[in-house]
């Protein structure tokens, strides 16, 4: 059974971190994402992966903030947040599919595996 479960996030002060985590079970995806999602907002792409290589995407909002990874021995997809501003706030989403063009990493809809979603919350 394809199971995705989020942790990690929680509130912090604007300029501070955060490390989302996201452990996937049942099968082992090529491409994998973070997305968020703010109230009255849509879905959006936060950072993408491809879980055997190094290649990866970024939403221009979080370049050289965010940074994407995957352990494959764990399984397990992460995204490392510094300098969070309050924009940031959003419930964070993890989701995985076997192949995704690398192109449409922050395309949501290219995504048919997805976690619960942890929310990340930052103060001014």
């Amino acid at each position: 059974q394809v199971q995705l479960v989020e942790s990690g996030g929680g509130s912090v002060q604007a300029g501070g971190s955060l490390r989302l985590s996201c452990a996937a079970s049942g099968y082992s995806y090529r491409t994998m994402g973070w997305f968020r999602q703010a109230p009255g907002l849509e879905r959006e792409g936060v950072a993408g992966i491809y879980t055997g290589g190094v290649n990866t995407l970024y939403a221009d909002s979080v370049k050289g903030r965010f940074t994407i990874s995957h352990d494959s021995a764990k399984n397990t997809l992460y995204l490392q947040m510094n300098s969070l501003k309050p924009e940031d706030t959003a419930m964070y989403y993890c989701a995985a599919d076997v192949n995704v063009r690398w192109r449409l990493l922050l395309d949501p809809s290219r995504f048919a595996y997805w976690g619960q979603g942890t929310q990340v919350t930052v103060s001014s």
